[in-house]
């Protein structure tokens, strides 16, 4: 079971329009969807779609965070949320034809009894594994993440801001920034592959068993106690990044829980991103048959 923590879900409202947004006139459209976002969340839709098993919580907050929860209940996988006072966030993206807008809220305010909840609803599941993922509302802080990931016996992972990487001071079975939060967690450069795997050395000695980064077109990085790897990226059309993230997490966590070793991981979460990235939209593409995607990617130890 992995269980995937999502501090500060979103209802995800994006609207499409066909001509340009101008202030002081009215556009309509009949182009618009709503999903549940967050990263942890996002990280559990692709567990669930690679035959995982895996239950997702957090905070959630009336009215937005009701209609959060029928979205994830059609997905068919378990939920364990806290409620919180405070209605949960609405982040919109509004797709025009000059450009793209985004409206993103800071998310309801967590009290103390909250987070109390939260960690007695984590600890009554009892975990192998917990996926800590994305921004922190209000009231929510490093060392809430620190006191989660010590609460119990689970493995912890957790894929946060560069700046909060740097913050957390617990032990972490594993991280995943981009290179942008690879760079800002270490203050180190970032700029090819090997600047890339010190600067994961670098991040590993401050709490993290393993750290995996994605690299974009340059791929992705393991680096832990086995040494580093390298998986290339594969030769796929990209037509939507939204999701490459926690769809690379999302693989490499699933081959982990399937008792694979880090160079089958990695290879499996650059299969299950490629496998995304290479499908328009926020909704889960068909997974099946990502064994063989995963063959076809080269991954070689550095």
């Amino acid at each position: 079971m992995i269980l995937t923590v999502t501090p500060n879900p979103a209802l995800d409202y994006t609207v499409e329009l066909d001509e340009p947004l101008e202030a002081g006139t009215v556009v309509r459209t009949d182009g618009a969807r709503v999903d549940a976002g967050g990263k942890g969340i996002n990280v559990s839709q692709y567990l669930h779609a690679l035959g995982s098993e895996t239950a997702a919580s957090g905070f959630l907050g009336e009215p937005f965070g009701r209609v959060l929860a029928d979205e994830l209940a059609e997905s068919g996988f378990e939920t364990a949320f806290v409620s919180v006072e405070e209605s949960t966030r609405l982040n919109q993206t509004i797709l025009a034809t000059d450009g793209e807008y985004k409206i993103n809220q800071n998310g309801p305010h967590v009290s103390e009894r909250a987070l109390d909840d939260l960690l007695s609803r984590v600890s009554e599941r009892g975990p192998p594994s917990l996926v800590v993922g994305g921004s922190l509302p209000p009231g929510v802080s490093a060392d809430d993440i620190d006191r989660l990931a010590a609460a119990g016996d689970w493995a912890t992972t957790v894929d946060v801001g560069g700046e909060m990487l740097a913050d957390l001071a617990g032990d972490y079975a594993l991280c995943k920034p981009n290179r942008e939060e690879l760079a800002a967690a270490t203050g180190m450069a970032t700029d090819n592959v090997d600047d890339c795997i010190a600067a994961a050395e670098a991040l590993r000695e401050t709490g993290y068993e393993r750290v995996i980064a994605s690299l974009g077109g340059d791929g992705a990085v393991l680096v832990g106690p086995n040494g580093a790897f390298v998986a290339d990226a594969l030769d796929v059309d990209v037509v939507d990044t939204v999701g490459a993230g926690d769809s690379l997490l999302a693989g490499v966590l699933a081959a982990y829980d399937g008792g694979a070793d880090d160079a089958t991981a990695l290879a499996t979460g650059v299969a299950v991103s490629s496998r995304v990235v290479g499908t328009a939209g926020t909704s889960v593409p068909d997974l099946d048959g990502i064994e063989d995607v995963r063959d076809g990617v080269h991954v070689h130890r550095r």
